[in-house]
């Protein structure tokens, strides 16, 4: 499973994990900062060692949160971590053209497009647009049966939030028959994780059958 660059799945999860403890602990990493500084050196080209597709809020700074640099993470942000045609176009990109052999759905806690999902279903709000509710109707499958439940407004929520990652995370994994290969053959690992803007821990779950996580 080594790509170009010669980072393995396995190895690019332990580089993740290694940044966001370095996030979480206010010591950023010496290499992220030279790499920035030669900025110059990927004018012809890029690397990045894994994808993260995550939800485009704010308070979400994947190079930041993972201590990385300029060239190391092909990022996809969208509101709700959804997945889209053109969205998996791109991680089948990043994949097959760049050799990236880790793919990461992230969300995130307190997702306000998760929040607007359950309050639609609740019939507690209404879309605001056509464009808004394409990304809600991404979000209902995951989410109407826990609605249904007598589950507290917060377990709801932290519940459909990984819920929904999981619904992107298996949407990649056989919902492109070229991603599905990759994965079948071991060739790239999908997996998800959930970011926590409280604490600024990244925790990772839902892994492929087979892929033992670093511990």
């Amino acid at each position: 499973m080594n790509a170009s660059n010669g980072v393995s799945a396995y190895e690019a999860l332990e580089r993740l994990r290694a940044g966001n403890k370095r996030f979480r602990e206010g010591d950023h990493s010496i290499e992220a900062l030279i790499r920035e500084s030669r900025q110059q050196d990927f004018q012809n080209g890029q690397n990045p060692f894994a994808v993260i597709l995550t939800c485009a809020d704010s308070r979400v700074p994947v190079e930041i949160l993972f201590d990385q640099g300029i060239g190391d993470l092909f990022v996809i942000r969208v509101a709700g971590n959804v997945v889209a045609p053109s969205l998996v176009g791109s991680v089948e990109y990043s994949a097959v053209v760049l050799n990236t052999k880790l793919v990461v759905v992230m969300g995130h806690s307190r997702c306000g497009a998760v929040t607007t999902t359950i309050k639609v279903l609740k019939k507690q709000s209404k879309v605001p647009s056509d464009n808004i509710r394409d990304i809600v109707e991404r979000i209902r499958p995951a989410t109407a049966e826990l609605v249904e439940t007598n589950l507290s407004d917060d377990e709801l929520l932290a519940r459909a939030i990984r819920a929904n990652v999981r619904a992107s995370t298996s949407h990649l994994r056989h919902g492109s028959p070229l991603l599905e290969r990759l994965a079948n053959e071991q060739e790239l690992i999908i997996v998800g994780a959930e970011y926590d803007i409280a604490t600024g821990n990244v925790d990772f779950f839902d892994f492929p059958p087979g892929f033992e996580p670093p511990a």
